[in-house]
């Protein structure tokens, strides 16, 4: 069965930023809080719908909901940028758009505390989700609002989403 990589290596950073040391992403994952950096892409086509993906069972955190279509761990040596184009190729074939930095906050769940750097992007190309996902869709606006606190949606999704004002 497919697992993430418990060994990948992630920069620990400050609240600004600036990298203090190292960690596995076992260790990030493990309740011990290492902030470690991350970027977010909102999707939305032209007509105003939001692109979300569906987790996998087999991921370690969330397994089974839906949440932003684009996420992913900012790699040890990896601009913020660097990291943004990349999971955006890797996890929805995406390689030509123009992303929009909308904030930086810290998330933090029971198992992990994350540096958020979440951007948005409108995009009317193909989409095709690998096999790193178990597929998405393109959502409105209300519908997502409407299921907010169902239990479908990552609780990181949905706190953003709401700090967004989307």
């Amino acid at each position: 069965m497919k697992q993430d990589n418990n060994q990948e290596m992630f920069p620990i950073v400050d609240e600004q930023g600036n990298i203090i040391d190292a960690a596995t992403r076992g260790e990030c994952h493990d309740g011990s809080k290492r902030l470690h950096p991350v970027v977010h892409l909102h999707v939305f086509n032209s007509r105003g719908e939001l692109y979300l993906q569906k987790r996998p069972e087999w991921k370690d955190i969330q397994p089974g909901k839906w949440d932003t279509a684009v996420g992913g761990h900012i790699d040890l040596g990896e601009s913020t940028e660097l990291a943004l184009k990349r999971e955006a190729k890797e996890e929805l074939g995406i390689t030509d758009f123009e992303p929009e930095l909308l904030t930086t906050y810290v998330f933090e769940s029971s198992r992990e505390k994350e540096l958020v750097f979440a951007y948005k992007t409108t995009y009317d190309g193909n989409i095709a989700p690998s096999d790193e996902l178990d597929g998405g869709r393109f959502f409105s606006l209300e519908e997502i609002r409407s299921k907010i606190g169902a239990e479908m949606f990552t609780p990181n999704f949905e706190s953003e989403f709401q700090k967004l004002g989307f």
